[in-house]
């Protein structure tokens, strides 16, 4: 049985991730690189530190007690007489008062109530292994704030009426879907892929049974054609058989009697393992399917050989269950946690009571051992948790940035090299299906080779600047054939698509974007089984509000104080995103919820009502949000059947009804209005009587004129609906008499509000069919049903941007991007009313290339499809931009260490606990090597999970860094250097960035770049001018330090 002292270490060894050895991705490569000075902190210091600790102060004088007890009973023997003790050790009654007896009698009570040095140990040693064992869950140190022995939760709480906590709230959830999807790898032509087909996950937010990764051998399809083996994947609970076989633990039990006896692996460990077996037996028949599996990837701790297929279920299934969330200040919140554990579980009153004074000094020092030993385990993991912490917040690299265009936007210049990029028209083709345009009287029809005739007579092809060189996009770029009317490239540029996690796009985005944004509209998962996200530790509802939360925060510091969001949800989160954006927002903007019948058939339930409904929340960042209007439905349209020149309206009683209406509530209402017998009307000039509070005519009525009163059917006195100066005004245009039952009544014309109807709360048209106007539209787009599932109604999303005020040069972002519907949109908006309106739209994975921005191409190209291919090819002149980022995987994968025998900052022990990771790995790329600048151009990354480098585009990341708004980008040449400058506005100040290769410069280099600056008048009118490592340009000064600041800080 092991000891306290080795179940401890072991607890410590799986918290380090030593039995993760062999996986070299993420955090795991640090800890395998730094597993020797680890493994002594475990094996050699933590031992060392307790024994001193029990080798000092009532602690050791405890343990001694047994030996101050020998030699006094050896003396009163010796003394006294054996018969002075019985057998019990009792000292008989009659040497009780004498010095010996005394001695003897009171250090046999403090003995009986001591412990021995290994039992001290052994309590240390529990206390800690309690401790840890309670927070920390498979890779992650969980959020379960306790505060007595009887297992309750302390919730933070500062006095607010209602507070909104959910477990989570301090952490970052950072698994994004594209991790928690499929996997591939490729060995000797052999494609194998892990294809995640299913996932079932608990529907309360309690813990709930714990999921596996479990491969379906017996689905394994092997296409022998492509050379590709799919394994199909399960994400979910275990079944009642499989419980019996892999249930309790990721241990092993024995299987079998004396030598026979074998070991069955339980847990993911014996799901592996079964289907590792089952798996090459399924493809043992085909030689290259089967190497692709065995052949050997490393060795274990062992020395036995370890598959490809075994390493990469491994890699996968860890890669998908941990590390789900990072603590945003993990040693405030364990040591908070210890303090709490030591007054209520070491510091136990009763006992301490029951001891006595005797023992108090020794409950403290024991007390003192836990929270020392402890706090310096706590700043090791905070070490590491800090060191990924800031790997996540830091601004992440732009990776690519490509443009693209539509052809009327591009200098006919650059045709011949268009005509002849085969990859641009092989695009085409599938995108735009040019192959299949035909000659005709209007149009030359396709042929190859492509002519520049041909492309002068379709502007509305969209080129992809990433098919050129760099010099193409350069010459694109400062062409005025792009820019246009427009002064700066930034203007010239519609939209702009990332592809990244949405909030490292956010925030890296918040220089440039800061206040910008004038409405916000979001469509995050619903959470339900139809669309939820997987998660690790079954806090369903806290996790989505942890991940959701922290970006519509991130959101919120883009939008203008006029700004609106309007978010999607259904009933599953609505009461969580509800408080979420009240407690961003507050309560007082909440503009509105909206019912939508998104889903007129009903979705199918497990159990329950049909489900026809979802919603959508309006929130004003201020005060000064005002929702906007909506056009009219042929039904609302209807209820206004007269016209004239003003426009639509209905006839309506100019006497007021209902609250108000009476002529003892506004008396300055009721007034006489004239009739003549033709029905023509005239109102006199009026004076106000103070005696008898009424209007008295100037003029009285004429012989020919009767006078109308605002009087009821019963003869009450009501009133008018505005004042006689204003009637007067009016009575030509909008004013009217009728006789009804031989009396004259007033009438007016009332007419809707010219900018559309205020929006309602129930939207039930048919347009807003989930089904037939998003999925149809995807499929008439993309050509495919299932491209991507439950897609937004496009029209849906048109109203809720005319909800939140989407005006004609509003700015919309979506970081929930999806299928790009929230961009096709703005497009639709803008084809009507001809406005400048521009779209953000972030998403990551897949379905970036494969749905979303083939779609806007599409639409750009022409605005109506069937079955994939264009009906009408008339588009929209447009131009977008986009941009991958650095991922936070990629981040991880891209950590070095240097050797750092030569540090002497720090003392040792200091240093392994506090400064180590930072110290070791600031040369790394992904921290922004400084030293590289010099080849700025050249910046490369390891990419995860690929063997192709990642190149950066340090530019392009720069200018969002310091939110630099691109007035102008253009290319030169001098004595073979390129030379990339930007030109705009950063903090409102003229802003020139210069970028060149410098490496290797002497002084007449930089002399000689200076000349040239001066002469090409690069830098003319500029109030800060940046450049790339050093110069001797006047003013000019390092953009490197400011580089480094705004990554991590940016401030």
């Amino acid at each position: 049985m092991a000891t306290p002292r080795e179940k401890f270490q072991v607890l410590l060894k799986k918290l380090f991730q030593f039995d993760n050895a062999e996986l070299d991705f993420g955090i795991y490569r640090i800890m395998n690189h730094k597993r020797a000075v680890i493994e002594q902190f475990i094996e050699t210091d933590l031992v060392k530190g307790i024994a001193m600790e029990l080798a000092s102060g009532a602690l050791a004088q405890e343990a001694g007690l047994a030996q101050q007890l020998a030699e006094v009973t050896a003396q009163i023997k010796e003394n006294i007489g054996d018969e002075a003790l019985d057998a019990e050790g009792n000292l008989a009654a009659e040497y009780h008062g004498s010095k010996l007896g005394k001695q003897y009698l009171a250090l046999r009570e403090r003995a009986g109530k001591s412990k021995a040095t290994p039992e001290h140990e052994a309590d240390i040693f529990n206390h800690l292994y309690a401790f840890f064992s309670r927070y920390y869950d498979d890779g992650d140190f969980m959020s379960l704030r306790r505060y007595s022995r009887r297992e309750k939760y302390a919730i933070p709480y500062n006095g607010e009426e209602v507070h909104l906590h959910w477990a989570n709230a301090d952490q970052y959830y950072i698994k994004t879907g594209e991790n928690f999807t499929d996997y591939s790898y490729k060995h000797g032509g052999w494609t194998v892929h892990f294809k995640l087909r299913n996932a079932d996950v608990e529907q309360n937010n309690v813990k709930g049974a714990k999921r596996f990764f479990i491969p379906h051998a017996a689905d394994v399809s092997l296409d022998e054609k492509n050379s590709t083996l799919t394994i199909p994947f399960e994400f979910r609970p275990l079944n009642a058989s499989e419980e019996i076989s892999y249930g309790k633990g990721n241990g092993a039990q024995e299987n079998g009697n004396g030598k026979g006896k074998t070991k069955k692996k339980k847990g993911q460990e014996g799901i592996l393992a079964d289907a590792i077996a089952a798996i090459q037996n399924a493809v043992k028949k085909n030689a290259g399917a089967l190497a692709a599996l065995l052949h050997e990837k490393r060795r274990d701790a062992d020395g036995n050989p370890v598959g490809l297929l075994e390493h990469h279920l491994r890699t996968y299934t860890r890669a998908n269950s941990t590390d789900f969330f990072i603590h945003k200040d993990l040693k405030g919140f364990l040591e908070r946690e210890l303090d709490f554990y030591l007054k209520n579980e070491v510091l136990n009153l009763d006992e301490l009571e029951a001891g006595g004074e005797a023992r108090a000094e020794n409950w403290f020092q024991t007390l003192r051992a836990v929270k020392g030993i402890g706090r310096k385990i706590i700043a090791f993991v905070a070490q590491i948790e800090n060191f990924q912490k800031r790997l996540f917040e830091k601004k992440k690299f732009v990776t690519e940035v490509h443009y693209c265009v539509t052809l009327d936007r591009v200098p006919e210049e650059l045709y011949p090299e268009i005509t002849k990029n085969k990859a641009q028209i092989e695009e085409w083709k599938r995108l735009f299906h040019i192959h299949e345009i035909e000659r005709d009287t209007t149009q030359r029809g396709f042929k190859e080779p492509v002519k520049g005739e041909f492309l002068k007579e379709n502007p509305y092809l969209v080129l992809d600047t990433k098919f050129f060189p760099p010099m193409f996009t350069d010459m694109l770029l400062a062409s005025k054939e792009f820019l246009r009317d427009n002064s700066s490239v930034e203007e010239a540029t519609n939209g702009l698509l990332v592809d990244s996690e949405n909030l490292q796009a956010l925030r890296l985005l918040e220089s440039n974007l800061k206040e910008q944004i004038d409405c916000v509209y979001i469509d995050p998962p619903f959470n339900t089984a139809a669309s939820e996200i997987l998660y690790k530790n079954d806090y369903k509802h806290s996790s989505w509000a942890c991940m959701t939360y922290e970006r519509v925060l991130a959101a919120f510091r883009l939008m203008k104080d006029t700004s609106i969001i309007c978010a999607a949800i259904d009933d599953f989160e609505f009461p969580f995103l509800t408080h979420l954006l009240n407690s961003i927002f507050g309560e007082g903007q909440r503009l509105g919820t909206v019912l939508v019948r998104s889903n007129p058939h009903g979705r199918a339930m497990a159990s329950g009502i049909s489900t026809n409904h979802e919603y959508a929340l309006i929130f004003g960042k201020t005060e000064h949000s005002v929702v906007g209007r909506i056009p009219r439905d042929d039904t609302k349209k209807a209820r206004y059947p007269e016209q004239d020149q003003l426009g639509i309206f209905t006839w309506i009683s100019f006497r007021k009804t209902g609250a108000g209406s009476n002529r003892t509530d506004r008396r300055k209402l009721y007034y006489p209005i004239f009739v003549t017998s033709e029905g023509a009307i005239r109102i006199s000039k009026m004076v106000w009587s103070e005696d008898k509070q009424e209007w008295q005519p100037v003029e009285p009525a004429k012989r020919n004129e009767v006078v109308v009163w605002p009087l009821d059917k019963d003869g009450v006195g009501r009133v008018w609906n505005m004042g006689w100066m204003r009637a007067s005004d009016e009575v030509h245009l909008n004013l009217a008499a009728r006789k009804v039952e031989n009396e004259w009544q007033i009438y007016r014309k009332y007419r809707p509000n010219e900018e559309g109807a205020l929006p309602g709360t129930w939207w039930q048209d048919a347009k807003y069919s989930a089904t037939e106007s998003g999925t149809k539209i995807i499929k008439d787009l993309l050509g495919e049903r299932e491209v991507f599932s439950y897609p937004k109604s496009v029209f849906l999303v048109e109203d809720c941007l005319r909800t939140a005020d989407c005006h004609s040069d509003a700015w919309t972002i979506d970081f929930f991007g999806g299928s790009g519907t929230t961009a096709h949109a703005v497009i639709n908006l803008n084809r009507q009313d001809k406005g400048n309106r521009k779209y953000v739209l972030v998403e990551m994975g897949g379905y970036f290339e494969s749905v979303l921005k083939p779609r806007i191409q599409k639409v750009i190209y022409s605005r109506d499809w069937k079955d994939g291919k264009p009906v009408s090819r008339q588009g929209s002149s447009h131009a977008f931009k986009y941009l991958r980022l650095e991922s936070y995987e990629d981040a991880l994968d891209n950590i070095t260490f240097e050797v750092a025998d030569a540090q002497t900052m720090f003392r040792l022990e200091d240093y392994v606990l506090s400064y180590m990771l930072d110290f070791e790995t600031k040369q790394s790329e992904t921290l922004l090597n400084v030293a590289k600048l010099d080849t700025p151009f050249d910046y490369k990354l390891r990419r995860h999970g690929k063997d192709e480098p990642l190149s950066v585009d340090l530019p392009e990341t720069f200018n969002y860094l310091i939110g630099l708004h691109v007035a102008s980008r253009r290319a030169y040449t001098n004595k073979g250097t390129r030379y990339l400058v930007y030109r705009g506005k950063a903090d409102g100040r003229e802003t020139v960035i210069l970028w060149r290769t410098t490496r290797g410069w002497k002084q007449e280099q930089f002399e000689a770049e200076r000349d040239f600056v001066t002469k090409q008048k690069l830098t003319e009118g500029a109030e800060d001018i940046l450049v790339n490592t050093d110069s001797f340009i006047e003013g000019a000064r390092s953009l490197d330090p400011v580089f480094k600041k705004k990554m991590f800080n940016g401030d």
